[in-house]
């Protein structure tokens, strides 16, 4: 199936954490109607059951995988399944978060913990993984694997009580450079989106309050971006054409930071 960005992701096998609810689902979404087979990652099953069952029932291939990012074990179990049922993983989208939201003198130390665990040692986990399937799989020589880090605007530009989720999506940042400057030479590839505020599951609450009204009405803008205006850029560098864009770090926030 041709993709509807125009992009070619054809015969790519994804491994997509977070992929049970918001930009997971979504993306899940995007690239099986590209032609990617995914393998759907979270610990709410039943979410991905259903999704699994969407995604097949228009043609695509996908696989749910119960994981929790945060352990080590879960990762590695979740790419063997992953590969028993979909083929080798050529394609990372590490995008599996949460959000301990309060103000530093406030947040409970284990929600500050928490949110570490899931963001940053999530990523890494994930991203390692991956890494380590695509050098089994030959990326070296095809120059072929790629891996996406979410992380966000809040990893540079400061918002009060988001100490713990700014601290992980920075860690995340700086970790995608380091991971890409290391697998240079294994013919993978790690960049880092960092998208503005897009209304999910994690954030819907806050935007519906007078605060998070606020909020919005100080942007040049004055709107929540949507999942969509992501879609060309992940899916560039998820593609052959990415080729030499590696340890970059890319910004799509709708003028939000300005």
């Amino acid at each position: 199936m041709p993709s509807p960005l125009a992009i070619d992701l054809s015969g790519r096998t994804l491994l997509i954490t977070g992929a049970s609810s918001g930009l997971g689902a979504h993306f899940a979404r995007v690239f099986s109607e590209a032609g990617v087979a995914v393998a759907l990652c979270a610990r709410r099953k039943e979410r991905l059951e259903a999704l699994r069952e969407e995604i097949e029932n228009a043609g695509g291939r996908a696989a749910a995988i119960e994981l929790d990012v945060s352990e080590e074990a879960s990762a590695i179990a979740a790419f063997d399944a992953a590969e028993r049922q979909l083929g080798p993983i050529d394609s990372v989208l590490a995008n599996a978060g949460m959000a301990a939201e309060g103000l530093a003198l406030d947040i409970p130390a284990a929600d500050f913990a928490r949110t570490l665990d899931v963001n940053l040692t999530g990523a890494f986990l994930t991203a390692r993984e991956g890494a380590r399937r695509m050098k089994a799989a030959g990326a070296k020589d095809r120059e072929h694997g790629r891996i996406v880090i979410i992380s966000s605007i809040t990893a540079s530009h400061v918002e009060g009580g988001l100490a713990a989720y700014s601290a992980s999506k920075a860690g995340v940042l700086q970790m995608g450079r380091v991971l890409a400057r290391e697998w240079a030479n294994a013919g993978i590839n790690v960049n880092v989106v960092c998208p503005g505020y897009i209304e999910t599951e994690l954030n819907s609450n806050w935007f519906a309050t007078e605060g998070g009204k606020k909020q919005i009405a100080k942007w040049p803008r004055r709107r929540l971006m949507t999942p969509s205006d992501l879609d060309h850029l992940v899916c560039f560098l998820l593609s052959d054409s990415a080729r030499g864009v590696t340890g970059s770090v890319f910004t799509i926030d709708d003028g939000q930071t300005l």
